[in-house]
């Protein structure tokens, strides 16, 4: 058996016991499971693939200037409800916040439990972490990218970005806030492309 099919098996197995640990600790508390992850976008171009007349070849302006921001993307694969922040960089305090907002957003607490599943970044495992009450993170193994759904999202994300030049990382911005409101509103295609077979309830 491979590393991978390995990882994928024993994810598999440690998720729903993970989240039935939960409910039998906290009897009276609604628990859901939830993925979360970052996305880097700029004013270097995202370049895609686009229809053309036949004998035309189209033409993207680029500028590749390195200057970014950060996509926060939180998502309920079970019901496809997603929040999103964006956020001037990623590290431990700008993760604190986010953990912080997205726990108010959604009412986590004493009577809702949110089992988070998060890759291993270093600003994720850092002690200095401050923890909402009702949250708990899952920490995926190393190099499985295909074990965390919220990486499906940023293809969505990415879609009023693609092709496009930006003088100042304020229109990206600007943009990316109006994408992430659409993106509220669609739950269905969302969790058609979040909830895998295997995702806990």
């Amino acid at each position: 058996m491979s590393k991978a099919m390995l990882k994928l098996k024993q994810h598999l197995k440690k998720l729903p016991t993970l989240k039935a640990d939960l409910e039998h600790q906290y009897p009276d508390a609604v628990v859901e499971c939830w993925a979360f992850d970052e996305h880097r976008l700029g004013l270097k171009p995202i370049v895609r693939k686009i229809w053309a007349p036949v004998g035309q070849r189209p033409v993207a302006e680029v500028n590749y200037r390195y200057e970014w921001t950060y996509l926060y993307g939180f998502v309920h694969p079970h019901t496809g409800q997603t929040e999103w922040f964006i956020l001037p960089r990623v590290n431990v305090p700008w993760f604190n916040q986010a953990l912080k907002a997205f726990a108010k957003a959604v009412d986590a607490g004493p009577n809702k439990r949110i089992l988070m599943v998060i890759d291993g970044a270093g600003w994720h495992r850092s002690d200095k972490v401050e923890i909402p009450e009702g949250i708990h993170l899952e920490i995926l193994p190393p190099y499985s990218p295909e074990l965390q759904p919220a990486e499906r999202l940023w293809r969505l994300a990415d879609e009023p970005l693609a092709n496009r030049c930006f003088d100042e990382i304020e229109q990206v911005e600007d943009i990316l806030a109006t994408r992430c409101q659409t993106l509220i509103t669609m739950q269905d295609d969302i969790r058609n492309l979040t909830n895998y077979h295997w995702w806990p309830p």
